[in-house]
């Protein structure tokens, strides 16, 4: 391992190892750098340690940034079929889950070792439990110190993620790197992230923790039908994680908790077919039983339906149909899957991911202002990132 390479990617994550494979089969010298004992952490933990590698139905629909066009050149270049092909290269079993997303058959690892096997096949180095103290620009590139010694690379790429789950190491290092170089970064915020709520329900949410029901939820214009899971500390599972990447502080989100009833009608129905059954029994026959009582509670309409004036019943069928709920916060980095924000696009090169200031420092993956939905989409975005970024630098 010599001092000086063509490029240097600070991160050995998926966006960090695509971009050092794509590199070294142009037959540039490469080498990842990697603060942690191992590489690809969240790779390793994700899909419940089977990793969603990608998502069958991607589309540059399913990424959120400043600039909605962005993205499209890179997806477009390296395409869903193209991580697949490179799965099955290897003789990696995967199958399809719910709404296109791929996992592997046995473990997260085997994608890792497909990053690291095609890193050896084209001589890109990875240099582990490293991390950057220092970045400087140089006449002919840059110059990085370490704890024990000084690299220096005439491409430099920051593919060290955003900022969320911490406990896996995960800091701003790339949003430094980009304000040290004058570079805009649009605030990072916690993304595919669990909802809090204030006092007014914190107490009711614990009573109905572990509650999960299949629904629709809705902020603002967009919508997500997943399942939403009640919490001790407020509401998560993928149609509130899916939202959360929408929330702002301060908005309502709307969810429908039986989207494919009309819930009045059908109580209406009910108090002429069964009118001697309790309202939340009827309710029990849409909902887990649990969340029927307590939304006949909080609507403060209990006993039989031949007892209960239509309005009573609207009453309820609107808290099923239109609950309307404003969180008070987030759960924060520590449980976000992502991080929504980052370095602007407005920066960046789209078809090679070059600072427009800066020549010869790219940044790929998390740390950009791209995020995708919940499903396998955002490692399609740092394997497409990667790729790109590795064709140029």
């Amino acid at each position: 391992m010599g001092n000086h390479y063509d490029v240097i990617i600070i991160g050995a994550g998926a966006a960090g190892l695509m971009c050092a494979i794509e590199a070294g089969k142009r037959g540039r010298t490469a080498l990842v750098i990697e603060k942690s004992k191992k590489p690809a952490g969240k790779i390793r933990i994700s899909g419940g340690g089977r990793c969603n590698f990608t998502n069958i139905h991607c589309t540059h629909a399913d990424f959120l940034s400043e600039n909605k066009h962005f993205h499209k050149s890179a997806l477009k270049r390296y395409s869903v079929q193209d991580f697949i092909n490179l799965v099955e290269k290897h003789n990696i079993a995967y199958h399809e889950k719910t709404l296109g997303q791929l996992f592997c058959d046995e473990s997260s690892q085997q994608i890792i070792d497909i990053l690291l096997a095609e890193c050896e096949e084209n001589k890109a180095e990875v240099m582990l439990n490293s991390a950057v103290k220092q970045v400087n620009k140089t006449d002919d590139g840059y110059l990085l110190t370490l704890d024990d010694k000084e690299l220096t690379c005439a491409s430099l790429v920051i593919a060290s993620g955003g900022a969320s789950i911490p406990k896996m190491g995960a800091t701003g290092f790339g949003y430094d790197v980009a304000r040290q170089f004058k570079l805009k970064v649009v605030d990072p915020v916690p993304a595919l992230v669990p909802l809090t709520f204030g006092e007014k329900y914190i107490f009711d949410f614990r009573v109905l923790s572990g509650v999960s029901k299949d629904v629709r939820v809705t902020c603002g214009k967009k919508s997500f039908d997943e399942a939403l899971l009640f919490t001790y500390k407020g509401l998560s599972g993928p149609a509130i994680l899916q939202i959360s990447s929408y929330w702002r502080a301060g908005m309502e989100i709307l969810i429908n908790l039986a989207p494919n009833t009309q819930v009045f009608e059908y109580l209406k129905t009910a108090k002429e077919e069964q009118p001697k059954q309790e309202i939340q029994t009827v309710l029990s026959s849409l909902l887990p039983k649990r969340l029927a009582i307590y939304l006949t509670e909080q609507a403060e309409v209990q006993g039989r339906l031949a007892d209960l004036s239509n309005k009573k019943l609207n009453k309820v069928a609107l808290l099923v149909n239109e609950w309307r709920l404003t969180p008070n916060g987030t759960e924060g980095f520590a449980t976000a899957e992502v991080t929504r924000g980052g370095v602007s696009t407005d920066e960046l090169s789209s078809k090679t991911f070059e600072s427009k200031k800066i020549a010869g420092l790219y940044f790929i993956g998390e740390v950009v202002d791209v995020t995708g939905h919940l499903g396998g989409f955002n490692f399609q975005w740092a394997w497409a990132s990667g790729h790109a970024a590795g064709q140029f630098v």
